[in-house]
């Protein structure tokens, strides 16, 4: 079998297919509650068990079903080592920024694994030390200046010029005791408290709006209406904008994972490369010895080459570094990202008092989730959380944001000219069986795909979040928008936000 077929045929997310995942009922009727929750991920889902423990009254809704979305598809290392983050806060931020930013992170990985212990988890959670490494001169000198960053904020770390696996480096930054786990075997234990705790979880539920006031009004696509108190939006890409213009302030990225069996043993620890493309190394223990997961090769959502070739990359990096017996896994995952790298969690904005907000994680959804449910208890239970000016949504420093968000903005802009401007040449006969691409459709651009039964899916290819013009992802069958990094089934229905409303399809 060759590397494409083994890819195309390999199974979903090794997390999903390896738990029973509990169904839950859609919201049928008008609710009332103290707090509603928008998000079934790691995120919604740590919240509510948080705060139902303090005794709230707690409805938690999500547009699938529960971890269907990023939290399903990480790669899950529980770690503060977020990339070569530290030297750069410093230089943006300041050094209690950046001292809190670590503190933020570092209680994140304790609550995780003290959670854990209390609760009696089984989720393979093992401590690893995390190194961040340099294959480049340039690179070289980055991890330098990070390593004197983690002296200046005390963080325990080390500069090392080998590591434990077998790759060629010219040095590495090496954060001590981090983590790693199984998320959805810990995730439904959290499910099984909040139920047990009176909280109450809806699946199938697509909220659309906020109803704003001293008891803001959830909304949902069947008409139904949830009262409340707070809102807390944990919806990956906020559901509601509400004025907050949050796809102005971050761009989508999608990354990809192989889970391999290989012919070399693995030594343990978590690995990154600081150059692109990104190179991650992880393994998780199964019934069948240690799979390895293989990471990296990220690009903004809907642009670049053609996904599938993501994936033979890293086979490739694989074979190389390990040697791949067989590749058992691949999946994707979309990741937000801030212009200035720093997650927002806190007011929705400074009008809106009891609507809450968490995005922008940046890659490392399993501290900075953790961080952020607890962030948002504080506020509502306690009125104030010491990490509160950190990840501020409302905030704006000058230096990167401005220069990111006008690079970014640029970037939107002119893809939306382009998507408007191409004549696509091929037509909807033209294509195979399971092929998609963007064809020509009576004179107008359209997308298309083949199914294996050879049944055409025709959609008009405009998103309709701002009008974008989606481009075909080979590697997961999806149309992805370049501009804000909404995607679609192959018939059209919503995937992932900020888009509410499914493509057209088309004859």
């Amino acid at each position: 079998m060759n590397p494409e077929e083994k890819i195309q045929q390999s199974p979903e997310p090794y997390w999903r297919e390896s738990v029973n995942i509990q169904s839950f009922p859609k919201v049928q009727e008008d609710l009332t509650a103290d707090i509603v929750i928008v998000g079934g991920g790691i995120t919604g889902i740590t919240a509510a068990y948080q705060l139902t423990k303090q005794g709230k009254n707690v409805v938690l809704i999500e547009a699938n079903q529960l971890f269907n979305g990023t939290t399903g598809h990480t790669t899950a290392k529980v770690t503060a080592q977020h990339g070569l983050i530290y030297d750069e806060l410093i230089q943006h931020f300041g050094n209690e920024i950046a001292k809190l930013y670590y503190k933020a992170n570092d209680e994140a990985i304790t609550f995780i694994k003290d959670t854990i212990n209390s609760l009696g988890i089984e989720c393979d959670l093992t401590e690893e030390d995390a190194y961040v490494y340099s294959t480049t001169e340039k690179y070289e000198k980055k991890i330098e200046k990070e390593y004197e960053a983690y002296k200046q904020l005390k963080i325990e770390g080390d500069l090392v010029e080998q590591l434990p696996i077998d790759l060629n480096i010219k040095n590495a930054v090496v954060m001590k005791n981090q983590a790693q786990f199984h998320p959805l075997q810990y995730l439904t234990k959290l499910v099984e408290e909040i139920t047990k705790n009176g909280g109450k979880i809806y699946g199938d539920t697509i909220a659309t709006d906020i109803r704003e006031g001293d008891q803001p009004q959830v909304q949902t696509r069947d008409g139904n209406t949830i009262t409340c108190n707070t809102v807390l939006i944990c919806s990956h890409f906020p559901f509601y904008d509400g004025m907050g213009l949050y796809f102005t302030k971050m761009y989508a990225e999608r990354s990809y994972v192989l889970g391999a069996k290989t012919r070399k043993d693995y030594p343990g620890g978590m690995y990154l490369s600081a150059e692109d493309p990104t190179r991650s190394i992880r393994y998780t223990n199964t019934s069948n010895g240690k799979l390895i997961l293989f990471g990296g090769d990220n690009h903004k959502t809907g642009q670049g080459k053609d996904t599938l070739e993501h994936y033979k990359a890293l086979e490739t990096f694989g074979e190389e570094v390990l040697g791949i017996e067989e590749v058992k896994y691949k999946w994707s995952a979309q990741d937000l990202i801030t212009v200035d790298k720093v997650p927002y969690i806190g007011q929705h904005s400074s009008k809106k008092k009891n609507i809450y907000v968490a995005t922008g994680y940046k890659k490392w959804g399993m501290t900075s989730s953790t961080v952020a449910a607890t962030l948002l208890t504080d506020l509502i239970i306690k009125k104030s959380s010491p990490y509160e000016e950190v990840f501020q949504p409302s905030r704006f420093v000058a230096d990167p944001s401005i220069k990111h968000f006008i690079k970014e903005n640029a970037d939107v802009a002119r893809h939306l000219v382009k998507g408007k401007l191409e004549i696509p040449m091929k037509t909807p006969d033209d294509l195979r069986v399971d092929e998609g691409d963007v064809v020509n459709i009576n004179g107008i651009r359209g997308g298309g795909y083949r199914d294996e039964d050879g049944k055409l899916h025709l959609v008009d290819t405009t998103c309709t979040h701002l009008g974008c013009e989606c481009e075909w992802n080979h590697g997961d069958r999806t149309w992805d928008c370049p501009c804000h990094g909404s995607r679609y089934s192959i018939n059209g229905d919503v995937i992932e936000g900020p888009a509410e409303k499914p493509l057209k399809r088309l004859d």
